[in-house]
């Protein structure tokens, strides 16, 4: 049994003369094509995983704020232990004074203005306190240990790399910590230590605790692919709806029959409404699976109408790629977009090579730093420079794409001239043709004429008459064939600059 049989008739050998030119130059563009492909995507796998080659390398690029509001044995341990942890795998450790941090909750506000990426400080008196309850009595039955060593974070700031580069390792330098006061001064603790209480022995086995401030608890699952999924479907999600619109331009020839500067208002009209409806959806949804994350109301609003920007700006830097780009090249441009901007918020600067820097011209970074500062409360101040990156992506795309409108439609124009144009001459040419065969065909019909004249002993001009009209209406029904039959067929390339971008069909059409 063969499937779709037709598929095989009528089919020329591959060594036929005719296949052979063909058959070289199909190789030849599969060839070049392949190689322009395969060097781009070389190209951006190269730049993405740049970006991310021995990121654990680069820890130390990572400040942490240090204050030793004890001034004791503890603050002396935690020096003594960030000594031997110290390395380009580990955060650095910066001390300041307590004149210039003068409480800890100063050090709160130094990581909210982003100055540090986490501060560790010490209690004050907290080594006496430990001394005191190492007697035991009261002292002991007080003492708290996560009142010795805190450290102050923002969760939200990139919570997968903060994660592991801030908190574990500040945890590590805690408990490292632990171990230097007690190699200085395991001796004097011992004798000092009351081993009758209880609480005196938990103390010394386990003398504090690390304690956190995390200024926005990021722990939901959901928070892995908020500077990545999220970003690359927002993208996408511009991309069909662009297809979608130029298909319907294209289907309803708009560009031929509407004013330009209607076009480019109800354009920006569609999609300013479609990427407002479609942040509206991408807000809810990180809202609806935001399970243990304390964000508000407000906070929801304004990641609404940030994501809302970020997606109209985008739509509009694809359609410009459509407009001014050769045709072969947009989905290139495209893929290489998604790349680049994915690429300058997977990881924070530090952690990259200098050269990713570039990435703070691209919106995806501007949105994602926003977007920090709204879920954090104000504690990512990066406005400054985001907004108006995304401001000014979205005011040169505006430009751009509506003088791209006025640009489609003098194309389409000359696309629509030059396609009447061919029309009218494939139909003189056929009716041509036919005229050129009427004397041909006017002697076989003299001779027909003569013989009925002399078969059926009617008058000669009564039959020349019927006979006229008959072939008068059937010239004009051939012409009329004519014209549809060529009407019919599909039309010639026609060479053109016009460019109307990725088309979609609509799925559902009136």
């Amino acid at each position: 049994m063969q499937f779709y049989p037709k598929a095989r008739q009528q089919r020329l050998s591959i060594n036929h003369p005719t296949v052979r030119p063909l058959r070289l130059a199909v190789l030849k563009a599969a060839g070049i094509n392949l190689l322009l492909l395969q060097l781009l995507f070389l190209g951006l796998f190269c730049y993405i995983f740049g970006s991310l080659f021995q990121q654990s390398t680069r820890i130390n690029h990572i400040n942490v704020l240090f204050v030793d509001y004890d001034g004791g044995a503890i603050g002396s341990a935690v020096r003594s232990a960030y000594e031997n942890l110290k390395g380009s795998g580990f955060p650095t450790l910066i001390e300041r004074s307590t004149d210039a941090y003068p409480h800890p909750g100063s050090t709160v506000d130094a990581i909210c203005d982003i100055k540090y990426w986490a501060a560790l400080y010490t209690s004050s008196n907290a080594s006496e306190r430990l001394v005191s309850a190492l007697a035991g009595g009261s002292a002991a039955s007080s003492y708290n240990t996560s009142n010795v060593l805190t450290m102050v974070w923002n969760e939200a700031r990139y919570s997968t790399v903060v994660d592991s580069a801030i908190s574990q390792s500040l945890t590590e330098l805690a408990e490292a910590a632990r171990v230097a006061y007690m190699e200085t001064g395991g001796k004097q603790l011992i004798q000092s230590l009351n081993t009758s209480d209880s609480s005196a022995i938990s103390i010394f086995s386990d003398p504090w605790t690390l304690s956190s401030i995390d200024l926005q608890p990021t722990t939901q699952g959901s928070r892995l692919i908020y500077n990545t999924l999220v970003i690359i479907l927002i993208l996408i999600q511009e991309f069909f709806f662009l297809g979608t619109i130029n298909g319907l331009y294209q289907q309803f020839q708009l560009y031929t029959a509407v004013s330009p500067h209607r076009i480019v208002i109800v354009r920006q009209i569609m999609s300013g409404i479609y990427t407002f409806i479609g942040s509206l959806c991408t807000a809810g949804a990180i809202w609806a699976f935001r399970h243990g994350w304390e964000v508000n109301g407000n906070q929801f609003v304004l990641t609404w109408m940030v994501l809302w920007l970020f997606a109209h700006l985008n739509f509009l830097t694809l359609d410009v790629f459509t407009i001014w780009l050769p045709p072969p090249y947009v989905p290139m441009a495209l893929i290489s977009w998604v790349v680049l901007n994915v690429t300058s918020i997977l990881l924070p600067f530090e952690l990259s090579p200098g050269f990713y820097q570039v990435g703070y011209a691209l919106p995806a970074h501007s949105v994602f730093q926003v977007l920090i500062d709204i879920w954090s409360g104000g504690c990512n101040p990066q406005l400054n420079y985001a907004l108006p990156v995304m401001f000014a992506v979205e005011i040169i795309s505006l430009v751009l794409s509506s003088v791209g409108v006025y640009r489609r439609a003098h194309y389409a124009i000359i696309k629509k001239e030059l396609d009447e144009k061919s029309c009218q001459d494939r139909v003189e040419a056929a009716i041509n043709e036919r005229l050129d065969r009427l004397p041909e065909m006017e002697e076989a019909d003299q001779a027909d004429l003569e013989s009925e004249i002399s078969g059926s002993g009617l008058e000669r001009s009564s039959t020349l008459q019927r006979r006229a009209t008959v072939a008068t209406l059937e010239d004009q029904e051939e012409i009329a064939n004519i014209i549809r039959r060529e009407l019919s067929r599909p039309e010639r390339t026609i060479t053109s600059r016009e460019n109307t971008g990725p088309s979609f069909s609509l799925p559902f059409n009136i």
